[in-house]
């Protein structure tokens, strides 16, 4: 799991709130700060080429610094997978008859279209980024809690589902008679 490494978790959330700062507080542009980096990434690479040739005498092996085509594939593979997956969820929510499942898609996207428009795409992203490291390690540590909490949830929102679907089916005997009621009216 990515955020059981600490070391790696820290040092993604110093980056990612390095550069949310850089850009959203600063003001900086995106392309502006990847090409500094860039720069110094070259820089780096090329002195550290030339000190070692000094030193050692022989050029660098960089034999490691290749994706291998195994990977790309895997990493290709896995991304089309994706897609189908996404596609495949797309016709089964508009073409199947399921109105909950529709209405939920529906609900859902309208309020992530409602958060888009608080936010932009890096303050997303960085929440996203924060969340997604924090949130497990706060579970691991409170799991017991979290548990009780959600049995909890889950007991109360069982019965609002049964008040509800008592509620409806008195609106459905309601209609119905109301229906019959019409129809006798009608035939006299």
């Amino acid at each position: 799991m990515f955020w059981r490494n600490k070391r790696l978790n820290i040092l993604v959330l110093l980056v990612a709130t390095a550069t949310w700062i850089v850009l959203e507080i600063y003001g900086y542009n995106f392309i502006t700060v990847a090409s500094w980096v860039a720069m110094a990434l070259v820089t780096f690479m090329f002195l550290w080429g030339n000190i070692h040739r000094l030193l050692v005498k022989v050029s660098p092996d960089l034999s490691g610094m290749e994706i291998s085509e195994e990977s790309a594939v895997e990493s290709a593979k896995l991304i089309r997978e994706q897609v189908k997956r996404s596609v495949q969820f797309m016709f089964h929510v508009g073409a199947e008859k399921e109105w909950f499942l529709f209405a939920g898609v529906v609900a859902c996207l309208y309020a992530l279209s409602l958060i888009g428009n608080c936010f932009d795409l890096l303050t997303l992203c960085y929440i996203g980024t924060i969340g997604g490291l924090t949130i497990p390690l706060i579970y691991v540590k409170y799991e017991h809690k979290t548990r009780e909490y959600g049995e909890r949830l889950k007991m109360k929102l069982q019965r609002l589902h049964l008040k509800i679907e008592e509620n409806m089916q008195r609106m459905k005997k309601n209609v119905a008679g109301e229906h019959k009621e019409m129809k006798e009216k009608k035939m006299e």
